[in-house]
C-alpha cells in the first residue's frame, strides 16, 4: 500500500472540490508601506531565480492619478513597471531592474467604462480581470468570441503578452484581435507635464504595436473591445489514438470554430475537443470549472508535491512514473475535465453553455481568505506545485513535420514523457491565427503548451531533463517557432525577435512612446534584440533554462548529466544521463587521435 500512495495522492489533488479559497497573494511586497519593495510572479519565483527590487508602489485607482503616477516617475528619470493584480507571466516583465524603480499597479484600475450593446462595444479599465469581463459582457447580451482559458489575468496583461484562446475562425483565438481602440499613458517631455495619454483608434496606425507591446510603450489606461451578442458552445472531448495525428493537427483546428487538442504521447493518444458555437435555443447551462484551476485543500496541495518529488528519485521505476501520470488522466477524463453540464456535476457529453461559463475558468482566486487552508495548487506561501511552463507556436504548414519528429522521439522510449514532460497534463494545442500585431504571429499557427517539474533548489536536473529541452530546440530552432511572451525559460527568447518580420516597426513606435527607455528593462531589452541576449551562461545554466548547453559544466557532470546533442534533433543540446551515438563517435576519434 505504501508504494502506491504516492499515486494516490496525486489522482487525489484533482478530484477535489472546494468552495473557498484563499486568494492569491499581492505579487508586489513592500517593506514600509509602498516603499523598499519586492516583486514576483503569481508562482513566486521568475526563471532566473533572481529577487527583483523597486523603489516603490503606486495604486491608481483613475487615469488622472496613473498620469500622475507616470508623471512622478519620468520627471525623476525612474524606471517604471508594470504589475496586475496576479502577476501571471512567467518572465521578467514586471520588473524594473536595479533597486530604484517604481511600481505600477492596475489592480485597482478595475471597473467597467462604458457599454454599447447597440454598436457591440466595451470599454473598461486595464486591471479589469477576464472573470469580471466576460461577466459583465454577458450582463449586457454581449460575448468576447475568444480568450484565454484561465480567468485571472487582467485585460492589460493579457494584450500585452498576446494571450489567446483558440480557434482559426473569424478573428482568430487571440484577444487582441478584438481590440478597437485603447488609451496609454506614456512619459512626454517637460513641457507636457512628463506623461501624455495617446488615444489610439481603430485606424491608428500605433494600435498594431500597442495592443502586444510586453508593457514597454507605456501603461494601458482603457480598452475598447469589439464583442458579438451572447451565444453558446457545445463541448465534447473525443479520445482517438495519435498514428495519424500528424495528418489531423491542421484539418482538425479549421473543422471546428473553438477546437483545441492534447495530446499524450507516452501513451499514445490525443484527447480532441470539439467545441462549436450552437444555437441560443439549445438546452444546456454548462460550464467550465478546470479541475488544476480549483481551490486545493493545501495539505493535500503539499502532499502531491511530495510525491512530485519522490518520482524524481533515481530509484523509482519509469513504470512507477507512468502510473502515478495515468491516475490523474483517468480522473480528468472521468470528470471531462471540469466540464459540468448545469454547473454541478458532469452526466455526459455534449455539455453546452452560454459563452461567458464556457470560455474561462479560475474559481481559486474567487473564494474568500480562509487562513491558507485552501489556494491555487501554485501559491508560493505554501510548498506546493512548482513547475515550468513552456509554450511555442509553430505555423500550421510546418507542424505536421515537428509531430512526426516528436513521435520518433516517442518510439524510442515512450515512458519518457511521463515525467520528462507533466504526464498528467500531456501536451495541449490550442489554434492561433496570423496577426496584424507587431509581435503577434506571422502566420496561422498551433500553439503548444507543456509543463514540467522544476526543483525548488538551482542546478538539480529533472529526471529525462533532456525531452523537454530537446523537444524546445526542436520547435524553436528546427521549425522557426515563437515563444509565448508571457510563459518559458530565458534560452527560448533569444534571438526570437528576428522572427517577428515587423519587429523593426515595433521598435520605432516604442522610441517615440518612451525614448528615454523608462518602461524598459534590461530583460526587455535583451529579449528584443535592443542589446545584449537573454541568455546567462555558468554552471548548471542550462539545467534551469537560462542557456542551452555548450559544455558539460553546463549541466550537472557531478550528477552524472552532461551536454550532449538530441535523439532526432541532432542539432540540439541538451543535459542527458545517456551515453548516445555521438558521444561513442567523438571518443573514438580522441582515442584514435591519441594513438
Amino acid at each position: 500500500m505504501e508504494s502506491l500512495l504516492p499515486f494516490l495522492i496525486l489522482a487525489l489533488g484533482v478530484l477535489v472540490q472546494l468552495c473557498c479559497c484563499s486568494p492569491p497573494p499581492d505579487p508586489v511586497v513592500c517593506t514600509h508601506g509602498t516603499s523598499n519593495c519586492t516583486v514576483t510572479n503569481t508562482y513566486g519565483s521568475y526563471t532566473d531565480r533572481s529577487i527583483c527590487h523597486a523603489a516603490n508602489i503606486t495604486y491608481p485607482r483613475t487615469e488622472q492619478e496613473l498620469v500622475a503616477a507616470v508623471a512622478a516617475a519620468a520627471s525623476a528619470k525612474r524606471k517604471l513597471k508594470v504589475a496586475t493584480k496576479h502577476s501571471h507571466s512567467i518572465p521578467k516583465l514586471s520588473c524594473p531592474g536595479g533597486r530604484d524603480g517604481t511600481i505600477i499597479s492596475t489592480a485597482r484600475l478595475n471597473r467597467t467604462v462604458h457599454i454599447d450593446a447597440a454598436k457591440r462595444l466595451m470599454t473598461v479599465e486595464s486591471g479589469m480581470v477576464l472573470r469580471d469581463l466576460i461577466a459583465a459582457a454577458a450582463a449586457a447580451g454581449l460575448a468576447l468570441p475568444n480568450s484565454p482559458y484561465w480567468y485571472g489575468l487582467s485585460i492589460g496583461g493579457l494584450l500585452a503578452t498576446g494571450a489567446h484562446g483558440s480557434s482559426l475562425w473569424g478573428k482568430g483565438g487571440a484577444v487582441h484581435e478584438y481590440v478597437v481602440g485603447l488609451r496609454i499613458v506614456t512619459p512626454a517631455p517637460a513641457s507636457q507635464g512628463f506623461a501624455t495619454v495617446r488615444e489610439l483608434g481603430a485606424d491608428h496606425p500605433d494600435l498594431d504595436a500597442a495592443k502586444v507591446s510586453l508593457g514597454v510603450l507605456g501603461v494601458i489606461s482603457q480598452v475598447t473591445l469589439a464583442l458579438e451578442p451572447l451565444f453558446k458552445r457545445s463541448v465534447t472531448y473525443l479520445k482517438r489514438g495519435d498514428s495519424d495525428l500528424a495528418d489531423q493537427v491542421v484539418p482538425w483546428g479549421r473543422l471546428h470554430e473553438f477546437a483545441d487538442l492534447t495530446w499524450y504521447p507516452q501513451h499514445g493518444t490525443v484527447m480532441y475537443r470539439q467545441d462549436d458555437r450552437v444555437d441560443i435555443s439549445t438546452p444546456g447551462n454548462g460550464l467550465s470549472d478546470y479541475l488544476t484551476l480549483r481551490a486545493s485543500p493545501n495539505h493535500g496541495t503539499i502532499g502531491v508535491r511530495v510525491a512530485e518529488e519522490s518520482m524524481q528519485m533515481k530509484n523509482v521505476t519509469d513504470v512507477a512514473r507512468c502510473a502515478a501520470a495515468q491516475l490523474p488522466v483517468s480522473v480528468q477524463e472521468q470528470q471531462a475535465f471540469g466540464f459540468t453540464n448545469e454547473g454541478i456535476s458532469f452526466t455526459g457529453y455534449p455539455v453546452v453553455g452560454y459563452q461567458h461559463r464556457m470560455q474561462a475558468s479560475g474559481t481559486c482566486i474567487d473564494g474568500p481568505e480562509d487562513g491558507l487552508l485552501t489556494s491555487c495548487i501554485w501559491d508560493p506561501r505554501i510548498r506546493g506545485s512548482f513547475f515550468y511552463n513552456s509554450g511555442f507556436s509553430i505555423a500550421l504548414s510546418k507542424v505536421p513535420a515537428f509531430v512526426a519528429d516528436v513521435q520518433r522521439l516517442r518510439d524510442l522510449n515512450p515512458d519518457m514523457f511521463c515525467t520528462g514532460v507533466d504526464g498528467r497534463i500531456g501536451m495541449m494545442g490550442r489554434y492561433v491565427k496570423a496577426s496584424s500585431a507587431y509581435l503577434g504571429k506571422a502566420e496561422d499557427s498551433i500553439d503548444l503548451d507543456v509543463l514540467f517539474y522544476r526543483s525548488r533548489t538551482y542546478g538539480i536536473p529533472r529526471v529525462y531533463a533532456d525531452l523537454v529541452d530537446e523537444i524546445e530546440q526542436m520547435a524553436l530552432n528546427k521549425y522557426g517557432g515563437l515563444p509565448h511572451w508571457g510563459k518559458n525559460r530565458d534560452f527560448a527568447f533569444d534571438g526570437a525577435i528576428a522572427k517577428y518580420p515587423k519587429a523593426n516597426k515595433f521598435l520605432l513606435v516604442k522610441n517615440r512612446y518612451d525614448p528615454d527607455g523608462l518602461f524598459s528593462s534590461e530583460w526587455s531589452d535583451q529579449v528584443l534584440g535592443i542589446r545584449g541576449r537573454p541568455t546567462i551562461v555558468k554552471k548548471g545554466c542550462a539545467i534551469e533554462g537560462l542557456c542551452v548547453c555548450s559544455d558539460d559544466s553546463h549541466c550537472a557532470p557531478e550528477q552524472g548529466y552532461f551536454c550532449r546533442p538530441g535523439k532526432v534533433y541532432q542539432e540540439a543540446r541538451v543535459c542527458s544521463t545517456e551515453i548516445n551515438d555521438w558521444f561513442l563517435s567523438n571518443m573514438r576519434i580522441v582515442c584514435d587521435n591519441s594513438q
